[in-house]
């Protein structure tokens, strides 16, 4: 290189061939990043930070921290100004102990016992520097300054090692302490039931203000004894609540439930007359505590009588279905089940009340739960049809048919010539290859519903029976009773375009176009049929028409952009590709299709870009996982995949390339793990999906059928845009 010249053009491949390397470890992290504000998580977990800080500056001893003789002469100038400050003499001899001095720091706590024999703390401090028996004959003499010290006696009946001695240790103490909680509660696990009923009504007498004193002595009590002995502890203490509530639970847990409620009630009454506050939520607490010792009514009884209280009538319902919501997440079953029960009682007529408890005991009850609800619900929302569906279902799908029928039966006479009770009607004897009995309904239906829906249905199932003629006939009468219907014209189409009859096919389409403008389905249809033909000018044509009427419409854009792909007009394809992503920022099936379309290299920066303009897509979210997959980093793109099934679980193509994800690199449970969440979710939509579930020859397939199916035709390449 000459003064003032440049370099060579060769020079700097090197440096750029770096600098590529950092800028995709960049845009790496920049991913991660993004993942964590998509899933609303925070990347540092607050244990493991606090975790990484102890490890990285780890806490040094006292002695590597201060001066040890300053501080020494500091606690020396405490204990000669003030003498009689147990504190100051614990901490000197801690100071000792510390330093690894032992002798010092003993002989210095026994001369603060000396100076400060009142204070049960120095006791306390000398006995653990000592050995145990050394530490035994301590806290004896401690007990000579202080005998009523509750902290001493406990201690000296730790350092016994035989249980008659400890039995001894705490008599004497409760003879010089008689109205100690915790002495008697520590001699009385000493002692056998029989021992232990005689001491605990000793203790009750002595101290009557005892709560756990008395629930104790009741607990080893028989049924009819520990009722009077509740009955003297309400009397003793009126204004506690537990006494009422054990008092329940015992008559639960003796089979007398018809007293439950009753107590309950009687002890909110009588708590309130001892002008005891009322918490609504202590109360709700308690009854969560009922449930899991194993008493159910009493957890009834106690969230019907005190869910009302303090709330506005006006408030209620909302502020019940919060609390429903709320123990039932944190798994208080019995609690949530009481509350609903409560609701329903208030509000019988309030459909999405059924519902929310309809779906609670199909997650957490049984069969015979679930019926009873739905049988009660349709009784008071007769009106309802979604009830009535959700019952027949659940009867079917527990096998009885017959069931199903007869409560579909029940839901005509309720609701006479609704279409979604015909549909359900329809759809049982479908799934059941009763289709003679389908078709009769349908039949029946199209005279007395005549709606748009069941001329579409009763087309669906000539079709799936082969019945073309009679599918065509009703298609024709269905587009001339309801134009505006798109689904009717889609399906016309498609029979003629079946035949290869692609002129009458065409005809087809463009009178429905006509006749539902808006539908962008139809559109995509039309521009199909000349896709097939390769008349791409044509399905060029078709899809500027129809985004002039449809403004904005993503799938419009993308099918554009396939079009000219098909077609071989790369620099066409660019064009559209980026006056659609300017119309539809926040397109996640276009930046999808952007991601796949692009060369390697750049798909990171594009899935970037991506997630910053959609940041809760599923579309982008699986471009993202695929790319993982690619660079063979398993965890992150299981990750991504599990995002994407979460933002849209009706989302079938994402199901069934995480599904092929799992074949590939899991093992059989997270397989299994998949399909089954799948079957749950039931998806609906996607464009391989659909291709599959809509086929004649896949009518009635479960959706585990259509899974592997879908799963079957997914490309080898991840990012094919075929």
């Amino acid at each position: 290189q000459t003064p003032g010249g440049f370099a060579t053009p060769g020079s700097g491949r090197k440096d750029l061939t770096q600098l590529g390397r950092a800028r995709d470890k960049m845009l790496g992290i920049k991913l991660d990043r993004v993942a964590d504000s998509v899933t609303g998580q925070t990347v540092i977990d607050p244990k493991g930070y606090l975790t990484d800080l102890n490890s990285s500056v780890k806490v040094q001893s006292s002695s590597d921290l201060q001066d040890i003789k300053k501080a020494r002469l500091l606690l020396k100038s405490v204990i000669t100004t003030n003498p009689k400050h147990g504190p100051g003499w614990i901490a000197a001899a801690r100071l000792e102990q510390e330093t690894g001095k032992l002798i010092a720091a003993r002989n210095l706590i026994m001369k603060g016992c000396e100076i400060c024999p009142k204070h049960d703390d120095v006791w306390l401090e000398a006995a653990k520097m000592h050995s145990k028996e050394n530490a035994k004959a301590i806290l004896a003499k401690a007990i000579r300054f202080i005998p009523t010290s509750k902290k001493i006696w406990i201690a000296a009946c730790k350092y016994e090692e035989t249980i008659d001695g400890k039995k001894a240790v705490l008599r004497r103490a409760l003879e010089l302490i008689p109205h100690s909680v915790d002495l008697w509660k520590a001699a009385v696990e000493l002692e056998k039931p029989d021992d232990a009923r005689v001491m605990l009504s000793r203790a009750v007498e002595l101290v009557p203000t005892s709560v756990e004193l008395w629930i104790a002595l009741a607990r080893l009590e028989t049924y009819k004894n520990a009722r009077k002995v509740l009955n003297r502890a309400r009397k003793a203490i009126p204004t506690e609540p537990q006494i009422w509530i054990t008092a329940s639970k015992l008559e639960e847990a003796n089979g007398n439930i018809q007293n439950v409620e009753t107590i309950i009630s009687k002890a909110v009454t009588s708590l309130a007359a001892h002008q005891v506050v009322i918490d609504r939520d202590s109360w709700l607490q308690e009854a969560e505590k009922a449930e899991k010792a194993g008493s159910k009514i009493t957890c009834q009884a106690i969230v019907t009588t005190t869910i009302g209280i303090g709330i506005d009538p006006q408030d209620q319902k909302n502020t019940w279905l919060n609390d429903a919501e709320h123990f039932q997440s944190r798994g208080s079953i019995e609690t949530t089940r009481a509350i609903y029960a409560h609701l329903l009682a208030n509000y019988p007529g309030k459909r999405k009340i059924w519902e929310k408890a309809a779906q609670f005991e199909r997650q957490h009850g049984d069969g015979a739960s679930l019926d009873a609800l739905l049988k009660r619900a349709v009784h008071y929302c007769p009106k309802a049809e979604v009830l009535w569906l959700m019952w027949a279902k659940e009867k079917w799908v527990s096998g009885d048919v017959d069931g199903a029928r007869g409560i579909l039966k029940q839901a005509f006479a309720a609701n006479t010539d609704s279409e979604d009770v015909w549909v359900a009607a329809v759809k049982l004897e479908v799934e059941t290859k009763e289709f003679a009995r389908a078709r009769g309904l349908l039949s029946k239906a199209r005279e007395r519903a005549g709606t748009e829906r069941i001329w579409m249905k009763s087309a669906v199932l000539e079709r799936r029976l082969g019945n073309i003629p009679v599918c065509q006939k009703l298609l024709e009468d269905g587009t001339l009773r309801y134009p505006g219907f798109d689904k009717l014209w889609m399906m016309l189409g498609q029979i003629h375009a079946s035949r290869n009859d692609i002129e009458t096919a065409r005809k087809t389409y463009k009178q429905g176009v006509k006749k539902c403008p808006k539908s962008t389905p139809l559109w995509l249809c039309y521009a199909n049929l000349e896709m097939e033909t390769k008349q791409y000018s044509r399905a060029r044509s078709l899809l500027e028409t129809a985004r002039m009427k449809i403004p904005k419409d993503a799938e419009l854009w993308l099918a554009a952009i396939r079009v000219e792909e098909k077609a071989g007009n790369k620099k066409v394809v660019k064009q559209l590709m980026a006056k659609a992503l300017q119309e539809c920022p926040s397109a996640g099936i276009l930046w999808a299709h952007a991601i796949a379309t692009d060369p390697a290299p750049a798909r990171k920066s594009r899935s970037y870009d991506a997630l910053k303009r959609c940041s809760d897509d599923p579309h982008v979210f699986m471009a993202v996982a695929k790319l993982f997959w690619l660079d063979g980093k398993q965890r992150k793109a299981r990750n991504w995949f599990n995002r994407a099934i979460t933002v849209n679980p009706n989302l079938g193509d994402a199901w069934a390339w995480f599904y092929r994800f799992e074949k590939d690199h899991g093992r059989k449970s997270k397989i299994a793990r998949v399909l089954k969440k799948c079957i749950e979710a039931e998806p609906t939509h996607g464009s391989k999906w659909c291709a599959v579930s809509k086929d004649v020859k896949n009518a009635g397939l479960k959706t585990e059928g259509i899974l592997q199916k879908v799963e079957k035709t997914l490309p080898t390449d991840l990012f094919s845009v075929d």
